[in-house]
């Protein structure tokens, strides 16, 4: 299975600032972080979550932007 590349929110930032991630998708709109290549710790999930994503606009274009962990 490919790595998809979704984008995490960093936490306690004014501006909404963006860490890439490399995730495998599971199923439907939920996607395992395996890597995050931003700073981990400092970023809304962690490598080893399972997320829901959806498409979002950013700056550079549209993304999948994790927004909450699966339940």
């Amino acid at each position: 299975m490919t790595p998809k590349t979704i984008y995490i929110a960093f936490r306690d930032t004014r501006n909404r600032s963006w860490a890439p991630a490399d995730a495998l998708h599971v199923r439907e709109d939920l996607y395992e972080i395996i890597d995050c290549r931003g700073d981990g710790a400092a970023t809304q999930f962690r490598e080893g979550a399972v997320v829901k994503c959806r498409l979002q606009r950013l700056p550079a274009g549209d993304a999948l932007v994790a927004y909450e962990t699966a339940s």
